[in-house]
């Protein structure tokens, strides 16, 4: 019931905003938050590190992409040898001789657009190569 004051014998209505609903919701939701904090258990995500391996791999083939999105496979550190993207996944599989866990590291020059390194990375995964990584320089030091 809005309250009414009365000023001789005109009588008017005062508009006063109610706050005691909110304050009830408020400290409702306050309430149900900080029981059901301790509840809620978190997600542990394993992020990668960039760190220095402690030994070297023995067979390492390495995919280069060229500023104008040429590609050529080094293996092993020797002269790294042209292809196309269509014949990548053969020579690859090829070059890893029947051992999956041979690594694959793609290095890109920095000009390369983007989606060039991701198209070849797509294109190893869909043939199976298990373990692809990309190339990282350490700038500085």
């Amino acid at each position: 019931m809005p309250a009414v004051a009365g000023r001789g014998t005109r009588r008017r209505t005062i508009a006063e905003m109610n706050m005691v609903p909110f304050i009830d919701v408020m400290l409702v939701l306050l309430i149900i938050f900080m029981v059901s904090a301790p509840l809620i258990t978190t997600g542990v995500v394993d992020l990668p590190t960039v760190g220095k391996s402690k030994q070297q791999p023995q067979h390492v083939i390495e995919v280069v992409v060229g500023k104008d999105e040429t590609l050529r496979l080094r293996v092993d550190g020797k002269e790294p040898s042209p292809l196309k993207l269509a014949a990548l996944a053969a020579t690859v599989k090829e070059a890893q001789g029947g051992n999956e866990q041979s690594p694959v590291v793609i290095s890109a020059d920095r000009q390369v657009k983007y989606e060039a390194v991701v198209r070849v990375m797509d294109t190893l995964q869909r043939a199976g190569v298990l373990r692809v990584g990309l190339s990282v320089k350490n700038s500085g030091s």
